[in-house]
């Protein structure tokens, strides 16, 4: 007799999942995004505006995804428009995962005493609640339960040169998930973040020096290894999965085991 052939721990097939953050092909959320594709999702990606398209297209096509949607999440509606595009499409959304971070460059390379209202209040609209209007979004989306992820960094736990205020930010994010987690959790929808070792993306690239931040991290982890996109989408690829059912509200490290030194 032939012994059934086991299915994989990371199975995604029939799942639809939301990838928010793609920029190009070294992003985080394109790691990620890859990792769901292998796993056999359906995918729905965005991306910012005109002048990223061209950028995003290249790596939407190669997945593939079923749909590109523009969504710059400080414009009214323009996250409510890409989930009605699901409902239409899916009637449905298994897993979501948020890879969106934006802080005005001047408030970034400023102090934390000394960043603007204005400037704090936007990185929080785009960094953090956006993910929390995800949330509610996905909610009446996910009836079967479901997976919301988001991308932390471990500046939110310790002070890290040059990160400044998106150390408080990602803070107010890494708060948000476990207070979603809880709220969630009987409608058996996870919330989890990642948080990467620093990955050389155009978003970190806005972080004074960052190369350095870059080295410091690979002499600090005992491995010694720098964390790529695809060992970040691994663990989202696994948490969205059925695999990943009992965790959640976790600040999850992919980073070598850098945040166990001292």
């Amino acid at each position: 007799m032939a012994t059934p052939t086991a299915k994989p721990i990371i199975d995604l097939s029939g799942k639809i999942g939301l990838v928010l953050g793609i920029a190009n092909e070294h992003s985080i959320a394109t790691g990620c995004a890859q990792r769901f594709a292998d796993a056999g999702a359906h995918l729905v990606a965005t991306y910012l505006n005109d002048a990223a398209r061209p950028f995003v297209e290249p790596v939407t096509r190669a997945l593939p995804c079923d749909l590109v949607l523009p969504c710059d999440v400080r414009v009214d509606g323009a996250l409510e428009s890409v989930f009605a595009a699901i409902t239409s499409r899916y009637g449905r959304l298994d897993f979501l995962l948020h890879a969106v971070a934006f802080a005005p460059r001047d408030d970034l390379h400023a102090r934390v005493t000394d960043c603007s209202a204005a400037g704090f209040a936007l990185a929080m609209d785009v960094s953090c609640h956006s993910f929390i209007r995800c949330a509610r979004l996905a909610e009446p989306l996910m009836t079967q339960g479901g997976a919301l992820l988001s991308v932390s960094f471990y500046g939110a736990e310790r002070v890290v040169a040059h990160y400044n205020m998106m150390g408080p930010v990602k803070a107010a994010l890494e708060s948000s998930v476990r207070y979603l987690a809880a709220e969630l959790g009987p409608r058996h929808i996870r919330v989890n973040a990642l948080s990467p070792g620093p990955i050389a993306t155009r978003a970190a690239s806005g972080i004074d020096q960052f190369d350095e931040l870059l080295e410091r991290a690979a002499r600090a982890a005992p491995e010694h290894q720098r964390v790529s996109i695809e060992d970040v989408g691994t663990l989202a690829a696994f948490l969205a999965s059925d695999a990943g059912a009992r965790i959640t509200g976790t600040i999850i490290p992919v980073d070598g085991g850098q945040h166990i030194m001292a």
